[in-house]
């Protein structure tokens, strides 16, 4: 049809291609079994010396991140992002990035540094017991 524009090959085939991987995120995050944002429980992380003055450790098989201040304070937090309920996976020095939509958090206070996420992350008690880092929900 005149005045109307038609889309280039190289439009059509880009469109083709990327159609089943956006469908593949849109499932990973929509789908599938949904996580608890903080542990039912206590939960053992590890060794109290494996997470350094002003780091953070990230521990994913129990979606908990453990930060120490300079002070040799800890504090510890679910890795569940609470923009879409994605575990987050990566820490970079102390600063979470959620690989589902690119949301970012401080591990040191929970606070989002980069939306889509607008909700900090959910605090969690932290303790040392027997040299082992130990995880819960506040009470």
């Amino acid at each position: 049809m005149p005045g109307r524009p038609t889309a280039s090959r190289r439009t059509v085939l880009r469109g083709v291609a990327l159609a089943p991987v956006a469908g593949l995120g849109l499932t990973a995050c929509a789908g599938g079994e949904s996580k608890p944002a903080v542990p039912t429980g206590p939960v053992e992380l590890g060794a109290e010396k494996e997470v350094a003055r002003g780091g953070a450790k990230l521990y994913r098989d129990h979606n908990v991140v453990v930060s120490r201040g300079e002070d040799g304070t800890l504090a510890a937090y679910s890795t569940i992002c609470t923009h879409a309920r994605c575990p987050i996976n990566k820490l970079e020095g102390t600063r979470l990035i959620c690989s589902c939509h690119g949301s970012e958090f401080d591990a040191t206070s929970g606070k989002v540094l980069r939306e889509p996420a607008v909700a900090p992350l959910t605090r969690l008690a932290v303790a040392v017991e027997n040299g082992t880092i130990v995880a819960k929900p506040e009470a």
